[in-house]
């Protein structure tokens, strides 16, 4: 059996920004010292004249030149370590709106996408990317879509909120053409690029404004009948657990039905859907309700957040609480078919 971590993390340096064009070099971000709230001193991006904490979610029981990808054969035998054949990189800065100029979001997206290009031909099989798109300016993101997948990206990512727009939003309907006919999942984590909702949240805790736009979007997904609009594509919605489905799926049911509608029995199947789940999770109750050929599990490996668990695969696997076909399903079927790797 292989074991795949369905969510793990890249932390993000200056030398992810060395693969900026000369034309774009104005828009490259820059580490600056500040204060915070409570007077002390941190390190800052500075992006398109914001500042964004830069060590504000940071897993110090991961090796730094491991996280921020400065030593890839440090993460790789951090990976045997901890029992894990393959990870799923996601990133970090890209989990918050950055600009609303078209032209910056090409220049972050683009360098971003070939340092991970770089990290992926480095890692001997074994580190897969789901690719930062500019989604501001569709027509280009459609290209950097092909250009990444034929470099080792395994999915598209997308925050559960878009810039003023929901993800059922007809805008995106070329995107989810051209991912279906590329065989790309849309995965959508924890993270929202609304600037409206992460400001208005900003004092709060991360659920609100990140966890929350996932289980929306779900919700809208299916409300909208997104997925039948496009019948291969599949859908992730990652690093939020699972508990929430079937809140969600009683939601629906019962809005389907005021439309003269029935909700799909096996909604997760029908309609391609895969939930990252995490170990203290019900899973025994989750699987009334979620398929077990539809469950994923990652470690959120690089940050110290509430989905953060860098043993879970290997907790996971040690559990018997609904079976080790079930088990063996979560770490290895389930997201090689989800991210086809």
């Amino acid at each position: 059996m292989v074991t795949i971590d369905a969510d793990a993390h890249v932390l993000e340096t200056d030398r992810t920004w060395d693969y900026m064009e000369a034309s774009e070099c104005e828009f490259r971000p820059q580490i600056v010292s500040g204060s915070r709230p409570d007077g002390t001193r941190d390190d800052y991006w500075l992006i398109d004249g914001r500042l964004h904490l830069k060590s504000s979610n940071v897993g110090k029981e991961t090796p730094k030149a491991a996280r921020e990808m400065e030593d890839i054969e440090a993460r790789l035998r951090h990976m045997d370590a901890l029992g894990v054949d393959i990870q799923v990189l996601y990133p970090t800065v890209f989990l918050r709106p950055m600009t609303h100029r078209p032209e910056v979001e090409l220049a972050l997206c683009r360098s971003y996408n070939r340092w991970l290009t770089d990290i992926f031909q480095k890692g001997k099989g074994r580190l897969r990317w789901v690719a930062v798109l500019p989604l501001l300016s569709l027509d280009k993101a459609l290209v950097e879509m092909k250009v990444a997948k034929a470099n080792g990206a395994c999915g598209v990512f997308m925050c559960g909120l878009g810039d003023e727009r929901c993800l059922s939003d007809p805008y995106f309907f070329p995107l989810y053409r051209d991912a279906s006919d590329l065989d790309l999942p849309i995965c959508v984590h924890s993270g929202t690029s609304h600037f409206g909702i992460h400001d208005f949240f900003d004092q709060e805790p991360g659920f609100c404004k990140f966890k929350l736009a996932v289980v929306g979007a779900f919700h809208s997904i299916v409300f909208n009948g997104i997925p039948e609009l496009f019948p291969r594509l599949r859908w992730g919605f990652i690093e939020v657990s699972a508990q929430w489905v079937p809140y969600v799926v009683h939601d629906l049911a019962r809005r389907f039905q005021r439309r003269g509608k029935a909700l799909p029995k096996d909604l997760l199947r029908d309609y391609r859907l895969y939930v990252a789940c995490q170990t203290d999770d019900d899973l025994a109750y989750i699987l009334q309700y979620a398929n077990q050929d539809h469950l994923l599990i990652g470690s959120d490996y690089g940050h110290a957040d509430t989905s953060s668990e860098i043993e879970a695969l290997r907790r996971l696997r040690d559990q018997d609480k609904v079976g080790a076909d079930v088990i063996r399903k979560i770490l290895d079927d389930n997201a090689r078919a989800f991210y086809r790797v």
